[in-house]
């Protein structure tokens, strides 16, 4: 087997590895929903096997299909999170068997499919795949998150000690930059076609902002003055009596707390502020005297080289990540410390750009100039528009081959089960912009 299948059979086994992990639990947690937010997480098991089944085994591999009943049942368009339990799903034996059968079909289709396709050239629908599992991966760690009850999960405990730069901020300097890819074989359809951008001046903080830091937000009235809001963001603040992120809690002493996994952990504030909204991050930002980055001023902030004026694949370089430059993976059940990976900075001193949470940007997510749905409407092209706001950097629990300098997330600006957090940029002044 070439490097290129090598690669990619290791990066689908870390997948399966993750989603066993996170699925090896009793039948009744497995089939419970824990929240209506998200699918019970056999759901979630069958939806992979049955993407893998779609795109690599009768896709790549030429065959019919392994069954015949179930492709609409775990389509995500056509079932909302909510109602999904009420579908006669497999049952959780059944589950595993057919997951079991995909993936063995799958290895026949690496070793003997062809790359030459535009579909598969590189490896690209393999890595598409793996990515697929990896984000449900992290979709089930959010479900887990979710649940109540004993931990089910355990990991080391993340980095407890930084070393956090001496400046809070730093400038960038106003210029163009490249902005996406059109080299990375496994990049998705949203992250293309590469084009430059011109990008003004601003400043940027070097680290996410952390728990102590959003603290005296809370402390300072930040939930309660209206000033601070966009308008969207007070009526969502009043509605659902916003009034901390969420998991904060008091432990029996009345000292902060958070709920983490399934167990009550002191809240650490040093470590970057995660479950935030988008109108949360919105309102600190204007209270810190910022703003939110835009999408492309983070990409500069991580990407561009000032020696070189080039764009890096990563705020380090172009490696891979390593465990040294981020914190990715689940390797931990939570964000290390601000400062925790100095590895990992990018050339302008912004730390932690990838990795721990993930970053709320005020931009809403569109297509870049050029750009084409590949190889299907739905992962992206649905999504555009104004609805919902685009997140960068990927989180504790994204995975490395779902996490890169040019990777879009996006999601519902109310949403605060997924694992972001935020940095705050600023409009130099004088430059004829606002910061809020």
């Amino acid at each position: 087997m070439n490097s290129a299948r090598t690669r990619l059979r290791r990066h689908l086994e870390r997948a399966r590895d993750r989603t066993r992990s996170l699925t090896d639990i009793s039948d009744s947690e497995l089939t419970a929903q824990h929240s209506p937010l998200m699918s019970p997480l056999v759901w979630d098991l069958v939806h992979i096997a049955n993407q893998e089944e779609r795109w690599l085994v009768r896709g790549v591999g030429g065959r019919q299909p392994l069954r015949n009943d179930i492709d609409d049942l775990y389509d995500a368009f056509l079932h909302p999170r909510a109602t999904r339990p009420e579908l006669p799903l497999l049952g959780p034996d059944e589950a595993r068997r057919y997951v079991d059968e995909v993936r063995a079909a799958t290895w026949e289709a690496l070793e003997n499919g062809s790359f030459d396709s535009e579909l598969n050239r590189d490896g690209f629908v393999f890595a598409m795949v793996a990515q697929h599992e990896q984000q449900h991966g992290e979709t089930m760690l959010a479900t887990h998150q979710l649940r109540e009850g004993a931990p089910l999960l355990d990991a080391p405990e993340a980095p407890r000690e930084g070393n956090p730069p001496d400046r809070s901020q730093v400038l960038v300097p106003a210029g163009e930059v490249e902005i996406g890819t059109s080299s990375d074989p496994w990049a998705l359809d949203n992250e293309k076609p590469a084009h430059r951008v011109h990008v003004p001046e601003f400043r940027i903080d070097t680290v996410p902002v952390s728990n102590r830091r959003y603290l005296e937000f809370v402390e300072d009235g930040g939930y309660e003055r209206h000033a601070l809001w966009s308008g969207p963001g007070w009526k969502h603040r009043c509605d659902t009596g916003l009034e901390a992120p969420r998991f904060w809690t008091h432990d029996a002493s009345g000292r902060r707390a958070r709920q983490s996994f399934g167990r009550l952990v002191e809240l650490h504030p040093d470590e970057p502020v995660v479950h935030v909204c988008f109108y949360e991050a919105e309102a600190f930002a204007r209270w810190a005297g910022g703003r939110l980055p835009t999408e492309f001023e983070w990409e500069k902030a991580a990407r561009w080289d000032p020696e070189t004026g080039r764009s890096r694949a990563y705020p380090w370089g172009d490696e891979e990540p390593g465990p040294e430059h981020a914190n990715l993976g689940q390797r931990h059940l939570g964000p290390a410390v601000v400062g925790a990976y100095p590895a990992g900075a990018s050339p302008l001193g912004v730390h932690q750009l990838i990795g721990d949470v993930w970053e709320w940007t005020s931009s809403p997510f569109e297509p870049y100039p050029g750009f084409r749905a590949f190889p299907y409407p739905e992962y992206s092209e649905v999504f555009f528009g104004n609805d919902y706001r685009v997140l960068r950097g990927g989180s504790f629990g994204t995975d490395s081959v779902a996490c890169r300098g040019t990777f879009r997330n996006w999601d519902l600006p109310i949403r605060r089960q997924i694992f972001a957090g935020f940095r705050v940029a600023y409009t130099p002044a004088g430059t004829g912009e606002s910061d809020v």
